[in-house]
């Protein structure tokens, strides 16, 4: 996923087209949330999927993207789960027709020529197909069109708003993957005190939270010593999956 690609706020649409992205990301980081920006990328997420599985399957031009990208594992589950089977059918149907018009056409293209030593580093049409829809999925795609706007929205808040500097400090941190991520976009979206003061306040929330979770974790596996029977689980009985979230970038349900 990219999602590491220079924005520009919000030229010349005013201020409803501000608050499309500036309210979201406020909401997100009031959220009693292990990582505001998970936050934000499930809720995509979950409307990519809203969309998808709507109305919008049987208008044609959607349709021709989806029989062209199809949709990863974990999106063809989420799909599935939703009331809407007969949709996930007709798209499926459309799908698989394409696939096999391409996959046969592909079968019949030349193979690559061997070397000399019986090894070759060309791929073959049907190895270039099937990789490519390894590879896409048009939820995915939604998503990643959407998200980096509102990973640039925390710089703009940050700049502009100063009520938005005390909800960050006071957030619960981040994953590894989204601290990381804002690590690495500060350089290019900041610069001077500014940047030096966001670092600062980055750094402090992810290792406070990340470590307020790991004493958690070591507690909850404390609690099966013997010795500790009595004693309180404090904040460790939903350790595991807040764990998860910080160290692996994903939603426990």
């Amino acid at each position: 996923m990219v999602y590491y690609r220079k924005i520009t706020m919000f030229p010349g649409r005013g201020v409803m087209a501000e608050q499309l992205y500036t309210i979201p990301v406020n909401d997100a980081f009031s959220e009693d949330c292990e990582c505001p920006l998970c936050s934000i990328y499930k809720k995509l997420e979950e409307d990519a999927i809203e969309f998808t599985m709507g109305p919008s399957y049987m208008e044609d031009d959607n349709r021709e993207v989806t029989d062209k990208l199809g949709f990863c594992k974990r999106h063809v589950k989420m799909m599935y789960a939703n009331k809407n089977r007969l949709g996930l059918a007709l798209m499926l149907d459309t799908h698989m027709k394409k696939v096999m018009r391409d996959l046969k056409k592909a079968a019949e293209s030349p193979q690559p020529k061997k070397s000399l030593f019986g090894g070759t580093k060309e791929k073959s049409a049907v190895e270039e197909y099937v990789g490519s829809l390894d590879s896409s999925c048009f939820v995915c795609d939604r998503i990643e069109t959407n998200f980096p706007r509102y990973v640039n929205t925390v710089f703009h808040l940050w700049k502009k708003d100063s009520e938005f500097k005390v909800k960050f400090k006071a957030c619960k941190g981040f994953c590894i993957h989204h601290y990381g991520m804002l690590y690495s976009l500060s350089r290019k979206e900041m610069s001077g005190t500014q940047y030096e003061e966001f670092l600062a306040a980055l750094n402090k929330v992810f290792f406070d939270n990340f470590e307020r979770v790991e004493g958690d974790v070591s507690w909850f596996i404390d609690k099966y010593d013997y010795r500790n029977k009595d004693a309180d689980w404090k904040n460790s009985r939903d350790a595991i999956p807040r764990a998860i979230i910080k160290v692996n970038d994903d939603i426990v349900e």
